[in-house]
């Protein structure tokens, strides 16, 4: 089973239902309504950090579960997860130069995995006001940046299978971010390990939309 930790953020069933279609269990958990004790009982096959409006600091249990499972299992970081991975391993966590709520900057990737397939630059939406920055000897490499502001983008680790990603791949105006979510990367790579193969009838692909938080506006989902 994959945990997804709600961190209170308008896109979390969002994210939720892309990953569901992937074919595999994901469960929904507040960060403020499990401990790590608990987690750890769950035996989580991956985690998913979601985005949300606070500091990493201020994300409920997120920093504690990097910090026990950052070894062991596999745990992608997204906007504020993102961040709490990157403070976590020792970046520095800064103001953006321009808030970017609500913001699509292109991003140039430098052929990781995560990105196979894509072009080397696309358009992804960003809602943050806070970047991770200054990751030497934190561990973590910079895997892809805007071309607009020169931020940073997407992280991996080095040694252990953490992946974060600033911008939001379960926003409409990411319009790669459901084929990063669903990403198989191949078996040596240490951060995002291949999914089990699963025969699943295709996805007709529709729009609708979403509810938006005082800091999202307003926006489209996919849905079956």
């Amino acid at each position: 089973m994959w945990i997804l930790i709600d961190n209170y953020d308008s896109f979390t069933w969002i994210l939720h239902h892309y990953l569901l279609e992937t074919g595999n269990d994901c469960r929904v958990i507040r960060n403020d309504e499990i401990s790590v004790e608990e987690l750890i009982y769950l035996e989580p096959e991956r985690i998913i950090l979601s985005p949300g409006p606070e500091t990493p600091q201020k994300a409920g249990i997120c920093l504690d579960v990097i910090r026990h499972f950052h070894v062991s299992t596999p745990i992608l970081g997204i906007c504020l997860g993102h961040q709490a991975l990157g403070v976590h391993f020792g970046a520095a966590l800064q103001l953006a130069p321009y808030p970017m709520h609500g913001k699509v900057s292109p991003v140039v990737h430098d052929g990781y995995p995560l990105f196979a397939g894509l072009p080397k630059e696309f358009p992804v939406m960003r809602y943050h006001s806070l970047v991770i920055n200054h990751l030497e000897g934190t561990g973590l490499r910079c895997i892809a940046r805007s071309t607009d502001d020169k931020q940073v983008m997407a992280v991996v680790h080095e040694q252990f299978p953490c992946v974060g990603i600033q911008f939001h791949p379960e926003s409409i105006g990411t319009d790669a971010g459901p084929r990063i979510l669903a990403q198989r990367l191949p078996p040596e790579s240490s951060a995002w390990l291949p999914l089990p193969d699963r025969h699943r009838a295709p996805v007709q692909i529709s729009l609708l939309p979403c509810l938006s938080s005082s800091r999202h506006q307003p926006c489209l989902a996919r849905s079956r």
